[in-house]
């Protein structure tokens, strides 16, 4: 055996390694993708069930207090002005805080994400 046929051989041997390195990478490329994008729309479906579910019952509720506030009073408008006043409050208590709920949102899907 030559050295260039030894040299030859390796070559050959290399070149196998590296496409069967590159054949497993693009598979685990293709699964990691998939696993993405699946957990991505399983979040988004459970985020628009729970949350049209979560925002049709504060609608109930908030025209209950609304009512019981009214009758308590005994004017039906500023009961209404009263549960606006607190959904305002809560409003603007979220708009200071954004920073804080963005933070926590990011460093939850970056933990799934970077998995």
């Amino acid at each position: 055996m030559t050295v260039f046929e030894s040299l030859n051989r390796t070559t050959d041997k290399a070149t196998e390694k590296a496409e069967k390195y590159i054949k497993t990478s693009q598979e685990y490329f293709r699964l990691k993708v998939f696993q993405q994008i699946t957990l991505s729309l399983s979040l988004i479906l459970k985020l628009v069930i729970i949350g049209g579910l979560a925002m049709l019952s504060i609608v109930f509720i908030a025209v209950s207090a609304a009512i019981a506030i009214g009758e308590a009073l005994g004017n039906m408008p500023v009961g209404y002005l009263i549960v606006g006043g607190i959904f305002l409050t809560i409003a603007v208590i979220a708009y200071f805080i954004r920073h804080l709920i963005d933070k926590k949102i990011i460093t939850s899907i970056s933990d799934k994400f970077f998995d």
